[in-house]
């Protein structure tokens, strides 16, 4: 089962169903999703997810709603006859939050509930695993604007995109989708996002160190190969000569030993120095051959 799944198989259990004032918010967000269809007098929601579909059903059979439900091919179709709800609006071809009474509303439960119903009802979260990507899909720029507006009443930062025939609210920070869904009621999902980021963010963190040691240490052994080209250079030349006692004496060193680290050619020297005294000395002699005319 997809992560999306998991999320609404857990929503679809939340047992809050004695509950009037919060089954109706719940079935708003439903209503104001873009899986709605207004057909003359009815409402038709449509999903190839079962828990969506068992969800709705729960919530119309607890508002003594009567409704039917069939089939067609992958997808459930719910269908049933338009509500005078005070908190919606019937615009055209949409269904529209009614902002003005939502606003009558000092209940934070009931607010929440609208806002699981609207996951519920058109969301979707992908894989954290693979990406951070949350988005439910409104089917007006009201109600998209709507839902952003609650997210951020609970110091959650959301997103709105323009699709071709409807509104959504996404979310790509981990921080701001592990509150949304813990908003929402998810609790056991919060838990198990929580645990997938830590090893996930765990493991990027493991691949930025192997890729900044891989870089350096190529850069070293890059370093390496054109400090023993120079030295060779020299030599072949008969110039290596003219070099002072003491560069003379890390040139031979470098060559004798090809692998050692600065440091460890620092402490092989007969007056030992360190890391950026020997980096200093292999410069000079780089720039020596180069002026002698070492390509």
């Amino acid at each position: 089962m997809s992560f999306s799944g998991e999320i609404k198989e857990e929503l679809s259990k939340i047992n809050n169903l004695s509950n009037k004032k919060s089954v109706l918010a719940e079935t708003i967000g439903y209503l104001i999703t873009n899986n709605i269809t207004l057909i003359k007098n009815k409402i038709k929601y449509a999903t190839e997810n079962e828990y969506n579909i068992n969800r709705l059903n729960k919530l119309l059979t607890n508002l003594n709603i009567d409704y039917s439900i069939e089939l067609q091919g992958k997808t459930y179709n719910i269908t049933f006859k338009k509500q005078k709800i005070d908190m919606i609006c019937y615009v055209q071809d949409n269904i529209e939050i009614n902002e003005e009474e939502i606003k009558k509303i000092d209940n934070q439960e009931i607010i929440k509930s609208i806002v699981r119903g609207a996951f519920l009802g058109g969301g979707s979260i992908n894989n954290p695993n693979n990406q951070y990507h949350l988005e439910v899909i409104l089917s007006t720029k009201k109600n998209a604007e709507f839902i952003g507006k609650l997210l951020k009443e609970f110091n959650i930062q959301s997103k709105t995109l323009q699709r071709k025939k409807a509104f959504s609210i996404y979310i790509k920070e981990a921080d701001e989708i592990s509150k949304y869904l813990a908003l929402i009621g998810a609790s056991k999902s919060v838990l198990n996002f929580e645990e997938i980021r830590v090893e996930r963010d765990t493991r990027n963190n493991i691949n930025r160190l192997v890729n900044c040691e891989t870089a350096n240490l190529t850069k070293t052994i890059n370093a390496a190969v054109k400090q023993i080209e120079a030295i060779n250079y020299l030599k072949k030349t008969k110039k290596i000569d003219e070099l002072s006692k003491n560069l003379k004496e890390i040139a031979i060193l470098r060559i004798e030993n090809p692998d050692a680290s600065l440091v460890e050619l620092g402490k092989m020297l007969q007056e030992p120095i360190g890391k950026s005294g020997v980096n200093h000395r292999l410069k000079k002699i780089v720039e020596i051959a180069e002026e002698k005319g070492k390509i």
